[in-house]
């Protein structure tokens, strides 16, 4: 089973060296997604040995560096690919449970809230709240039974990225995840990973730091994505959510 990890980076220069010590136990091929950094981390690539690599000229968000490389897996024929932050909040460790989770799944996403970490960190209380309303929303009209939504540590199977049509740009991508996922009947499952918050202070950007909106601009991610149109499938009839969307 050929795999690929993804690590989708922006500005890491603080981190990416020892994300890249650590993920190269695990996995022999890695791909860095270099999404517009500006802060020297592209000149830290460049002295990386043996990497897949894919350079955004200018940042384009955290979906957009995702769906480069699901397009990246793609055209080279992995059979899995992992996707995993570079702001060391996932542990390049966990890459083989993702990895042994996926026999009988289509994608296998991480959860913080899972079960608990002797390491576990407190999550900031709005990112949480907005975590466990829009985990909701999305279980509501799916059926899911997430109980993270948002968590970037993911394993894909090959049959599952040829049925996603990913478009959403921003922080925002991985519901759009989910309503495809739904709608394409793949097979999801979640397994448990440790919360870690080293900057619990970190800041998303722009408005998104607005906790209210960036809570509106996720629920148009789900709105939007009810309209998608994917291969094989009638666009979709959104489901009503009362009280909660």
């Amino acid at each position: 089973m050929r795999t690929l990890l993804a690590i989708p980076v922006y500005n890491e220069a603080r981190h990416v060296r020892d994300v890249l010590a650590a993920a190269r136990r695990y996995s022999p091929d890695i791909l860095v997604v270099n999404d517009g950094s500006t802060d020297g981390t592209a000149a830290l690539l460049a002295a990386e040995p043996g990497l897949h690599r894919v350079d955004h000229p200018t940042n384009r968000g955290y979906g957009a560096a995702l769906a480069s490389a699901f397009g990246y897996s793609l055209a080279r024929d992995f059979d899995v690919l992992v996707t995993m932050d570079c702001d060391g909040q996932h542990e390049p460790a966990r890459v083989p449970v993702l990895l042994e989770a996926i026999h009988d799944a289509d994608i296998v996403s991480g959860s913080r809230y899972l079960r608990d970490f002797r390491q576990d960190s407190a999550a900031p209380t709005d990112r949480r709240f907005i975590n466990a309303t829009i985990t909701r929303e999305i279980n509501a009209r799916y059926g899911l039974g997430l109980t993270d939504a948002f968590c970037g540590f993911k394993a894909y199977r090959r049959e599952a990225l040829e049925k996603l049509r990913i478009t959403e740009t921003g922080w925002g991508m991985p519901l759009q995840l989910w309503v495809q996922a739904a709608r394409q009947g793949l097979r999801v499952k979640e397994i448990g990973v440790p919360r870690l918050y080293l900057d619990p202070t970190r800041a998303f950007g722009g408005v998104m730091n607005d906790p209210e909106k960036r809570l509106a601009y996720y629920r148009g991610v789900l709105a939007a994505a009810e309209r998608d149109v994917l291969p094989g499938l009638p666009a979709a009839t959104p489901v009503a959510c009362p009280g909660v969307c």
